[in-house]
């Protein structure tokens, strides 16, 4: 009969692929997505809340592990734990993927409705005036501009994480060069230690001599004065 712990472990695990599964079904829905803006929105809060909730299951299996009597049980959830945390930074890749594609579709859908609505008037009006192709033309160039923002924000957020990847390993290399500063002053206290022993040692040995001819020289003196003929 499986016992309590191991009964909270599965159904653990079972949360753990449901949460999955419905981030996967949402990421798709996302690729899939035709717009409008508010409609993806409404995706990507679905998603952050399923990541939440995923993000604190995954803890609780690791949790879990830790609580484990036997060393076999504690590994092999260790193991699904790692798993299932790769899993979810592969989704949140994916995530972030089928955002950018969402986003560039949505974009072009607005671009292709603006074309037409365009070619569309052109056809009611055969003489276009002057004013409706300024405005044709300021609506495509803000269409382009809105198009050129959002691949520049995308350039930006990947400047920020090689910044951060940056400073992450600078602060690494830091830690390292600390860490081997405090090692050569550990081993220069140890060789003080020892060299102040081995002087404590000498020491010693020069008082119990300078004791020995002390006394040596007293039992002599008495020996003269109270038996001179020995």
């Amino acid at each position: 009969m499986a016992s309590s712990a191991d009964v909270h472990v599965r159904i653990c695990g079972q949360e753990i692929i449901k949460y999955d599964l419905e981030i996967k079904a949402l990421v798709q829905d996302i690729r899939d997505c035709p717009g409008p803006q508010s409609t993806l929105m409404e995706f990507n809060s679905q998603v952050k809340e399923k990541f939440n909730k995923l993000r604190l299951r995954i803890q609780d299996l690791e949790q879990m592990a830790r609580e484990q009597d036997r060393e076999t049980d504690k590994l092999a959830i260790q193991a699904e734990t790692e798993s299932q945390r790769r899993q979810m930074l592969s989704n949140q890749t994916a995530w972030r993927k089928a955002n950018l594609a969402c986003k560039l579709a949505i974009d072009g859908t607005e671009k292709d409705e603006l074309l037409h609505g365009v070619e569309n008037q052109s056809t009611r009006q055969r003489k276009p005036t002057k004013d409706c192709l300024v405005e044709t033309s300021n609506n495509i160039t803000e269409s382009l501009m809105s198009i050129s923002r959002m691949m520049a924000e995308q350039v930006k957020q990947s400047e920020d994480t090689i910044g951060t990847l940056a400073t992450s390993s600078s602060t690494v290399q830091e830690t390292n060069d600390e860490f081997k500063s405090m090692t050569g002053t550990i081993h220069l206290g140890r060789r003080l230690i020892l060299k102040y022993n081995r002087r404590e040692l000498t020491d010693k040995l020069l008082i119990f001599l300078a004791l020995a001819l002390f006394f040596a020289t007293v039992l002599y003196i008495l020996k003269k004065r109270l038996l001179p003929f020995i």
